[in-house]
């Protein structure tokens, strides 16, 4: 409902004015005056607007160089990304990443970075570095908490004889002795007997935070999945991998409301032609190696297509993938290729309550039926609840499995 408008209100009969002017300018004195006490307020308010209000508080300079012949992980800085998110760039082979201190997008908050804090020691400074190491004033490194001990890793990407060049890279194949991309990239799995519970992690590679965050907090039987429009994927992928973790890849499609909400450039069309959907798969799929399936990104509509969803499995086969949805597919097998479909998104209201609601649905589920599989997205409120849930689900009769582990084969 709109507002009335206020009348118009009569203007008042103007009153008389004290002032003399013609008094004030017969004086000689007065436009010199008055033209000085312009000049002063311009001045003051001047100084009052560019002033420093922290310029009298100490100020200290460091300069942190690495001396000459140190070992140590490389520092990489990231860039910023269509979408204003930190990207990471590709690393030389052999470095490891370690992130400056910049505010998490998702949160608003310094995630573990450089920074200034913790205790005086000494009397001197102290700047916390990653890896929970410490710089104090005279410039040598202290460790202080060791960090927490590493998973094996899984075998390095590319394997030799599951991949060949594609027109954009490398794409995964069915190596001459039958070996596929799913048999050699997904984590091994013995069964203990005890209902198992699997979970995707994903979203990940846009912020570099969040990604390691995710690669280093959560268990490495956690399946990560990650956005093929990162920014040195590959560094990413070989990281999750060093940690443990096997490794899915998201393939953006057609959603109901398209092109209101647009996936991207490649996004994979339900009414496509065969040939320009193959194409767009091709470009995804070479940008990375190391994964073992893949899994939808959106795709209301897309995966309401037989046609569409047809062509995504038979490619899928060809190349000795799997292919796991967040539980819009569930009832759609196409075809021979691994498959499996989430029993919960966990984390669409975002609260830690409701999360572990979602955790225990899943529990009821691995009771009832031997196993269940659940997909988060990488918010930290969701890797900090999933990380506390999975230390104590053995205890609790379950084991925990990578989602390799519940696919139908």
């Amino acid at each position: 409902m709109f507002a009335r408008r206020p009348a118009a209100a009569t203007p008042a009969p103007a009153r008389a004015s004290a002032f003399n002017a013609a008094a004030v300018f017969a004086n000689p004195w007065a436009m010199p005056a008055g033209a000085a006490a312009l000049l002063l307020g311009a001045v003051g308010l001047f100084i009052f607007a560019t002033s420093d209000p922290h310029a009298g508080a100490p100020l200290v300079k460091m300069s942190l160089e690495r001396p000459p012949g140190a070992k140590g992980p490389a520092a990489l800085h990231p860039g910023v990304g269509p979408d204003g998110l930190p990207t990471l760039g590709t690393l030389p082979p052999g470095q490891d990443v370690v992130m400056p201190g910049a505010p998490d997008p998702l949160t608003g908050q310094i995630g573990a970075a450089p920074g200034l804090g913790g205790p005086a020691a000494g009397g001197q400074a102290v700047i916390t570095l990653p890896q929970g190491a410490t710089l104090g004033g005279g410039g040598s490194v202290a460790p202080s908490a060791p960090p927490r001990p590493r998973a094996p890793p899984l075998a390095p990407a590319p394997i030799a004889g599951l991949t060949a060049q594609g027109p954009g890279g490398l794409l995964p194949i069915v190596g001459k002795d039958g070996r596929t991309a799913f048999q050699a990239y997904a984590r091994p799995f013995a069964s203990n007997g005890k209902p198992r519970i699997a979970m995707i992690v994903g979203g990940l590679g846009l912020n570099a935070t969040a990604t390691r965050a995710a690669i280093e907090k959560l268990p490495p039987e956690i399946t990560l999945s990650f956005v093929p429009y990162a920014d040195g994927l590959q560094t990413w992928v070989d990281l999750a991998r060093a940690n443990g973790h096997e490794v899915v890849l998201e393939l953006p499609m057609e959603p109901l409301d398209y092109p209101n909400n647009d996936p991207g450039q490649f996004t994979l069309m339900a009414n496509a032609p065969q040939g320009e959907t193959i194409k767009r798969l091709e470009w995804l799929l070479a940008r990375t190696t190391g994964y073992f399936a893949t899994t939808n990104y959106m795709g209301g509509r897309f995966v309401t297509s037989d046609t569409a969803m047809g062509v995504l499995m038979g490619v899928m086969r060809s190349r000795g993938l799997g292919f796991i949805d967040d539980g819009s597919a569930a009832r759609r097998g196409m075809g021979a290729a691994p498959r499996a479909s989430a029993d919960a998104v966990i984390d669409e209201q975002l609260s830690a309550e409701a999360i572990d609601g979602q955790l225990l649905k899943l529990e009821a589920q691995a009771l009832a039926h031997g196993q269940s599989l659940g997909a988060g997205f990488a918010y930290p409120v969701t890797v900090d609840q999933v990380t506390r849930w999975a230390a104590a689900l053995a205890g609790r009769g379950y084991q925990l499995a990578p989602a390799s582990a519940v696919m139908r084969k």
